[in-house]
């Protein structure tokens, strides 16, 4: 699986900021538009990675401090199939673009509260290669 993050802080003024983290497959992309966004508390944030043809499940992920990176949304793209983590907050939802192989994270409005990183991940149509790598 791919993942790429993006971290959102506050600063004194009640902004959240973003930095975008990715993983994946090895020969698979997943790519942040932006490394870092600071959004004014009440605005409408939006968290974009590029991804290549290659994927067919595309996820969010937040990861608060002193936490473990926590499942917030995913999304199929053969069949625009949208999976919820089960207290997901209603002020989050998940966009797909699939003429221009981009995926969101939007967030509004957007809340000090909100302020963690944020991994986008993907998971390759093909997984892998079903041969052993080695012999006995």
């Amino acid at each position: 699986m791919m993942m790429k993050n993006m971290l959102l802080r506050n600063d004194i003024r009640k902004f959240c900021g973003c930095n975008v983290f990715t993983a994946g497959a090895v020969g698979s992309s997943i790519t942040p538009e932006q490394t870092f966004i600071s959004s004014p508390e009440g605005s409408n944030t939006t968290l974009t990675c590029t991804y290549d043809d290659s994927a067919n499940y595309l996820h969010w992920y937040q990861q608060k401090p002193q936490s473990g990176p926590e499942f917030l949304l995913l999304v199929q793209k053969s069949t625009d199939y949208v999976r919820k983590a089960e207290q997901l907050d209603p002020r989050i939802s998940i966009r797909l673009h699939k003429e221009n192989n981009k995926v969101d994270l939007e967030i509004f409005p957007a809340a000090v509260s909100d302020s963690a990183l944020y991994y986008c991940a993907m998971q390759p149509t093909v997984t892998q290669n079903s041969n052993p790598l080695y012999k006995k």
